[in-house]
C-alpha cells in the first residue's frame, strides 16, 4: 500500500500573514491539495499564531475531507482546540514557545508520565495519536509505552546526510521503523523531505504509513505549480 501524503499548509498561512487579508486563502489551498490527490492536510498552530491561526484550524476542520492532522505542543490551548475539532490525528511535538521550527523529537522517557496522560485523553476521544521522535530505540519504545498509536520519525538528520551518504543516512530510520512496527506502532515521517530525497526514503523505510511535507512542497509549487507539485510528490511515493 502506497505511503500517504499529507500536505502541511503552514507556509501558505505565512505568505498570507505577510500582507494581511486572505490571499492566499489557506482553506482553498487545502481543498485544492486534496483535489490534486493529497490524502491529508497537516497544520501546526503555534501560540504566537505566526502562520496557522487557531481560527484557521476551526475553518479547515469543517472542509477537510481527507485526513486532518493537527501538530503541536500539547499545552492546554492545544488540547482544548484538538478536543473541540477532533481531527483524524493529533501529532505531539516537543516545541517550546517561540521555536522557529520543530528541531528534535520527544525524550519519551523523561516525559513519560506527561505523554501518558495526554495520549490517554486523546485516545479516549477517538483521535489517532502520533508522537514526534528521533531514531533512538528507547524513545520509540517509550512512545509505545505511553500509549501512542503512531510515531512520526524526525527526518532532518536523514535529509542533511542524504547527499553525502544516502545509504548510511537512511539506515537508522529503517531500523527505527522496524522497531516501531514491532512495538505495535504505525510509522509516519516528516521534516525536510523533498523531491530529491523522498523516493529513496520511502523505498528503504518499511511500514511507512504517511509523510507530512510542507516547506519543500510549497517552495516547489512556486516553480512547478501546486497541482503538478502534489502529483510529483505522490509519484515519489508510488513504486
Amino acid at each position: 500500500m502506497a505511503t500517504r501524503l499529507s500536505v502541511n499548509v503552514n507556509k501558505i498561512a505565512t505568505l498570507r500573514n505577510a500582507r494581511g487579508g486572505n490571499n492566499p486563502n489557506v482553506v482553498q489551498v487545502a481543498q485544492d491539495c486534496e483535489q490534486f490527490g493529497a490524502q491529508g492536510i497537516t497544520v501546526h498552530p503555534r501560540p504566537d499564531e505566526r502562520h496557522i491561526t487557531y481560527q484557521d484550524v476551526l475553518d479547515l476542520s469543517s472542509v477537510v475531507s481527507t485526513e486532518f492532522n493537527i501538530e503541536g505542543y500539547p499545552d492546554q490551548r492545544y488540547m482544548d482546540l484538538v478536543l473541540k475539532v477532533k481531527p483524524t490525528q493529533a501529532t505531539l511535538v516537543p516545541d517550546p514557545p517561540g521555536v522557529l521550527t520543530s528541531n528534535a523529537g520527544w525524550n519519551t522517557l523523561t516525559h513519560q508520565d506527561f505523554l501518558t496522560d495526554v495520549l490517554s485523553e486523546l485516545n479516549r476521544q477517538g483521535i489517532r495519536t502520533s508522537v514526534f521522535v528521533d531514531t533512538q530505540p528507547a524513545h520509540i519504545e517509550g512512545a509505545a509505552k505511553a500509549g501512542s498509536k503512531r510515531i512520526e520519525l524526525y527526518t532532518e538528520p536523514y535529509a542533511k546526510q542524504y547527499a553525502q551518504n544516502k545509504a548510511g543516512a537512511v539506515a537508522p530510520f529503517a531500523q527505527a521503523a522496524k522497531l516501531g512496527h514491532s512495538c505495535g506502532l504505525a510509522i509516519n515521517a516528516g521534516h525536510d523531505l523533498d523531491l530529491q530525497n523522498l523516493h529513496y526514503f520511502a523505498l528503504h523505510v518499511p511500514y511507512l504509513s504517511e509523510v507530512s511535507i510542507g516547506h519543500a512542497l510549497i517552495c516547489d509549487a512556486l516553480y512547478y505549480g501546486l497541482e503538478n507539485t502534489v502529483q510529483m510528490y505522490l509519484n515519489k511515493l508510488n513504486f
